[in-house]
C-alpha cells in the first residue's frame, strides 16, 4: 500500500512539474549563423526560429506596402534614430537607413504608416530622464521610404505616448494614444485638430497575475473586412517576466464603441520557465502567403542585457472574426511566412572605416547638436574628437549585438591629452570596459572608474583592445602590437546591466569612446559572434 501511494505521489509531482520542464528553450546551436556568425532566424529548411531580429529592437511597427514590408523601432537615446528595415518574408530583414538625425531626446513606440502615397512615422520623445522634464509627440514624413525624411514636426500632446495612426470610415485621419484616447489629425497628418477624446477603457487582467503595472499603451489599428481592430499592450514592458501582454478590441466604427476580444490576452508569457519573457506591443499584419502574423518584442530568458528582441508569431482568424496566437512560447521552429529574401539578413557590425562615413550600425548615445563634427575620416581611418572625461559624458558610439556570446576588437591611436576605450555600454550610469591615455589603463566597472575619477591626460600612444562577453562573463585583453595580447587581471559578470536594474529600457551594447581634449583615431573595429560553448 505504501509503495503504491508513493508511486502515485511521484506521478502527481511529475504531472505538476512537467509543463515547466517541457518549455521550448532553444538550445545554443539551434539558430543559423549569418554575417560575422551572428545568429539568424531563417533555418534554411522552410522554418524559422525566433528572434527574427536579435538584439535590441523594441516596439516594432510594421507596414505592409504591396509585396514589401517596412519596419521601424524605438531607438531611445541612440542617434541617428528611427532605423528603417526592409523585408519581403517578415523573417529576413535588411537595413535601409534612419529617419531622424536631430536629437529630440529618447524616442520610443513609433508608428510607421503610408497614406496617399506618402510615408509617415509618428512617435513620442522625451528629454530629462525617466520622469521626463519635457515630453511631446512628433511626426516625420517622406515620399520615398529610403528618404530623405522631413525635419520632425511637433504635434504636442505631452500627456500621451505611443501614437497609432488610423483612417476612419469618414476618410479622416486620427491618432490613437496611450490610455484609450484618440484625436483627429489634419488632412496632411501634420497637426492635431481639436482635443483628445476617451474611447476605450482597455481590458483588465486578473489581480492575481504578476505584472509591472497596468500601462495601457502601444495602440495599433488595422482594418479587416468591416471591423477595425485596436491591438494594445498592457501589463508593463519589463518587471516580472509574466507582466507584458497583447490584447485586442474591435469596432465597426473608428469612433467606437470598442468590444474586447473574448480570448484576451491574445498572448502572454504565462511562466518564467518560457524562453521569451514580457512579450507584447504587437503589430498585426498579413503575410506574403495570406496568413496573418503578429510582430512584437520580448526579453530572452536569462538575457535581459540584450534588450527587447523582435519576435514573429503566427495568428489564426476564427469564424466569429477574432484571432488567436498560434506560436506558443516561441521556443521552437515555425513554418516560414512565404515570400522571398531581399538580401542577406541583418548587417555587419565590424567597420574598417574605409567608407568615409559612419556605417548604419553606429549610433551615438545622447549626442549633442553638433556631435557629427567630432567625426572625420582620413586614409581609411576614423578620428573622433574627445568629449567629456569618462564614458559617462563622452557620448560613446554604440552598435546593437544580438548574440549570447561575442567579442570585438578595436585598434586605436590616442593623441596626447585624449583617452580612448572599448566598452559594454548600457547608459551613462552603467557600463564596463577598459580605456587608456596611451600610457596607463583605466578599468570601467559598474559605471565607475578605477582608478577613481579616471585618467589624467597622457602622452598618447597606440593600443589594441579586445572585449569578450561570453554569457555575461566579460574578459578584457590589451596589446601594443595587435599580436601579443595581455589579459586584464579583472573579469566581470554583467547579467545585471539591464532595465530592471538601471531603467531606461535600453540594452548592453558594444561601444567605443573618445574623451579628453585630444583625438582618438580608430583604424579598425571587428565583431564576431562566438561559437556555442554550452
Amino acid at each position: 500500500m505504501w509503495t503504491r501511494s508513493l508511486v502515485a505521489l511521484l506521478a502527481l509531482i511529475a504531472a505538476v512539474v512537467q509543463p515547466a520542464a517541457q518549455a521550448h528553450e532553444p538550445v545554443e546551436g539551434a539558430w543559423k549563423r549569418g554575417i560575422e556568425q551572428q545568429r539568424q532566424a531563417d533555418l534554411g529548411d522552410g522554418t524559422f526560429l525566433n528572434p527574427v531580429l536579435a538584439g535590441d529592437h523594441p516596439d516594432p511597427s510594421v507596414l505592409k506596402d504591396g509585396q514589401d514590408y517596412y519596419l521601424t523601432l524605438s531607438s531611445f537615446d541612440a542617434y541617428p534614430g528611427l532605423p528603417i528595415w526592409h523585408s519581403r518574408d517578415l523573417v529576413n530583414w535588411v537595413p535601409l537607413g534612419h529617419a531622424i538625425t536631430r536629437n529630440l531626446g529618447a524616442i520610443w513606440a513609433p508608428d510607421l504608416v503610408k497614406h496617399q502615397g506618402r510615408y509617415y512615422i509618428y512617435f513620442p520623445a522625451r528629454t530629462g530622464g525617466t520622469e521626463g522634464k519635457r515630453r511631446s509627440n512628433y511626426v516625420v514624413w517622406a515620399d520615398h521610404i529610403g528618404g530623405p525624411w522631413s525635419e520632425p514636426v511637433e504635434l504636442g500632446l505631452p500627456q500621451y505616448i505611443d501614437p497609432g495612426h488610423a483612417v476612419g470610415e469618414d476618410g479622416k485621419r486620427y491618432l490613437f494614444l496611450s490610455g484609450g484616447d484618440y484625436v483627429q489629425l489634419s488632412d496632411d497628418g501634420l497637426r492635431v485638430v481639436g482635443t483628445p477624446r476617451h474611447v476605450y477603457d482597455g481590458w483588465k487582467y486578473p489581480e492575481s497575475w504578476d505584472v509591472e503595472g497596468y500601462a495601457q499603451e502601444g495602440p495599433k489599428i488595422h482594418r479587416r473586412g468591416e471591423w477595425y481592430y485596436m491591438t494594445t499592450a498592457v501589463g508593463g514592458t519589463a518587471g516580472p517576466p509574466t507582466g507584458h501582454m497583447v490584447i485586442t478590441a474591435r469596432s465597426r466604427s473608428i469612433h467606437g464603441p470598442w468590444e474586447n476580444a473574448p480570448n484576451n490576452p491574445i498572448t502572454r508569457t504565462a511562466s518564467r520557465a518560457e524562453p521569451w519573457w514580457s512579450r507584447g506591443h504587437a503589430t498585426v499584419v498579413e503575410g506574403p502567403d495570406g496568413r496573418w502574423w503578429m510582430l512584437y518584442h520580448g526579453y530572452e530568458h536569462g538575457f535581459w542585457t540584450l534588450g527587447r528582441q523582435m519576435l514573429l508569431d503566427p495568428i489564426e482568424w476564427t469564424d466569429d472574426g477574432w484571432f488567436n496566437a498560434k506560436g506558443g512560447d516561441l521556443g521552437k521552429p515555425l513554418p516560414m511566412p512565404g515570400g522571398s529574401k531581399v538580401g542577406p539578413h541583418g548587417m555587419a557590425l565590424s567597420d574598417g572605416f574605409g567608407a568615409g562615413r559612419l556605417g548604419p550600425q553606429w549610433a551615438f548615445y545622447d549626442p549633442g547638436p553638433d556631435e557629427h563634427r567630432r567625426v572625420s575620416f582620413v586614409d581609411g581611418d576614423m578620428t573622433l574628437q574627445g568629449k567629456g572625461r569618462t564614458p559617462a559624458d563622452s557620448s560613446p558610439l554604440t552598435v546593437i549585438a544580438g548574440d549570447r556570446a561575442y567579442e570585438f576588437e578595436v585598434e586605436m591611436e590616442i593623441s596626447p591629452g585624449a583617452i580612448g576605450g572599448a566598452l559594454l555600454f548600457y547608459n551613462d550610469r552603467l557600463y564596463a570596459g577598459v580605456g587608456s591615455n596611451g600610457e596607463a589603463l583605466v578599468l570601467h566597472r559598474y559605471g565607475q572608474e578605477r582608478p577613481d575619477g579616471g585618467l589624467a591626460p597622457g602622452k598618447g600612444g597606440r593600443l589594441w583592445l579586445r572585449v569578450r562577453n561570453d554569457h555575461h562573463i566579460v574578459t578584457l585583453h590589451t596589446s601594443t602590437d595587435g599580436k601579443a595580447w595581455r589579459k586584464y587581471p579583472v573579469q566581470m559578470e554583467v547579467s545585471g546591466y539591464h532595465h530592471n536594474v538601471a531603467g531606461q529600457f535600453l540594452a548592453l551594447k558594444p561601444a567605443i569612446y573618445a574623451a579628453g581634449q585630444g583625438t582618438v583615431r580608430f583604424d579598425r573595429f571587428s565583431y564576431r559572434a562566438l561559437a556555442p560553448s554550452r
